[in-house]
């Protein structure tokens, strides 16, 4: 007869597996999603300018296209979204010369407090639930594993590296939140 613990084990392993699993899906999901807006921002800026020039036919002067603005009554438009980095935006995979101002500010702060802890002397490792008290967090589980989750993520994408399990440091190349690479 399996052990209660055993089982627990094997049901916790399975429910983490569909967490990664998902989180994965939705990632993806969500890098799709940029590339649709942008699209769908293009395709509405190429329609003003057509709109544009196609109302100044009438009036046949190419001065009259230029001065016209795109926002111009006749060519507006409901506006695209813009590309701005949102609260919980995908991360992005490191590579030299890319900012850390690439990722949202919940992984910034990440990636910045195991940069000030090199700088200030303290060792690159770092836990999360030492990630939690230096944001001034209450040490609890839920808050530790949100911690976990996203250092994860910046490790799975090349920004961190855990050399021991639960550890992480910057990974090799990678500075602070404002460095290029």
């Amino acid at each position: 007869m399996p052990s209660v613990v055993g089982l627990l084990e094997q049901h916790e392993l399975a429910a983490r597996r569909r967490v990664e699993t998902l989180r994965g899906e939705a990632d993806r999901i969500e890098a799709e999603l940029v590339v649709a807006e942008q699209e769908w921002q293009e395709w509405t800026i190429a329609r003003q300018r057509v709109g544009v020039l196609l109302s100044a036919l009438g009036d046949g002067s190419a001065d009259a296209v230029a001065a016209r603005e795109p926002g111009d009554a006749g060519t507006r438009a409901e506006a695209p979204p813009t590309a701005a980095a949102k609260p919980k935006s995908q991360v992005p995979v490191w590579r030299q010369g890319l900012a850390g101002v690439a990722l949202s500010v919940d992984y910034q702060r990440i990636v910045q407090a195991l940069a000030d802890r090199v700088r200030l002397g303290q060792g690159p490792l770092m836990t999360c639930q030492e990630l939690a008290t230096t944001f001034g967090m209450e040490v609890v589980s839920a808050r530790v594993e949100a911690l976990r989750s996203k250092a994860k993520r910046l490790v799975a994408r090349g920004w961190l590296a855990e050399p021991a399990p639960g550890r992480f440091t910057l990974a090799a190349g990678v500075s602070g939140p404002g460095g290029g690479s």
